[in-house]
């Protein structure tokens, strides 16, 4: 039974990075309203938030019925994670700066960066729209979450977030016009996203802003 079910996840990779994705991003958002002093309703929704929000746009961008409405499986998932951030806020100190959830969230990243990226070549739209769409998976949850705990974005104006999705999608596209298969696809753009990330985060990457470039031009044309 077990060998059935390593080949129905090989066999589609979107399962895999879309159950992995899940529980990884409702850990992290549900770590976040932790940290925010949240009641446990509001943990929930925080994470659920965090795990579905950016799927739900991805369904609904390529017209169809998001999956968070047809099976009560993506919402177990949802709710596995936060039950986990909750246990590991028993479990450990300072939970949301934990390196397991540090790697969670570059995991989550990865997983639905490549999911986004499955769906939107399937639905066969532009290069620019699988690379949008799997951005927009990756990261919407997590901006949601951002607002619901009353703070803008992060991905807006600080860490290397966003762009660790942007190549993992990029990275996805080029190798399925090479010809590879949509597994082997999967594994780059996962390897890419999730490489990036965690090298972001251990060197403090960041884009720069328009004050940086200003400071290195020596503030050229500004009176």
């Amino acid at each position: 039974m077990a060998r059935d079910l390593v080949g129905v996840l090989l066999a589609d990779p979107f399962v895999v990075m879309n159950t992995v994705g899940l529980v990884a991003f409702a850990l992290v958002g549900a770590s976040k309203a932790i940290r925010e002093e949240f009641d446990l309703f509001g943990i929930a929704v925080v994470g659920l938030a965090t795990a579905f929000a950016g799927g739900v746009t991805r369904d609904l961008l390529v017209n169809r019925i998001p999956l968070a409405l047809r099976s009560l499986g993506e919402i177990s998932l949802g709710l596995l994670g936060v039950c986990l951030a909750i246990g590991l806020y028993h479990a450990l100190e300072s939970p949301d700066d934990h390196p397991i959830t540090l790697v969670s969230d570059a995991v989550g990243l990865a997983a639905f960066t490549t999911a986004g990226a499955i769906v939107a070549t399937e639905t066969g739209v532009s290069s620019f729209g699988v690379v949008a769409i799997a951005t927009i998976n990756a990261v919407g949850g997590g901006a949601l979450a951002d607002i619901l705990l009353d703070r803008a974005p992060f991905i807006l104006f600080e860490d290397f977030y966003a762009s660790c999705a942007v190549l993992g999608g990029t990275s996805y596209w080029v190798v399925v016009s090479l010809g590879a298969t949509s597994s082997t696809a999967a594994a780059m753009c996962a390897a890419v996203t999730v490489g990036t990330r965690l090298v972001a985060v251990t060197y403090g990457w960041r884009l720069p802003t328009a004050q940086t470039l200003e400071s290195v031009g020596g503030g050229v044309g500004k009176q």
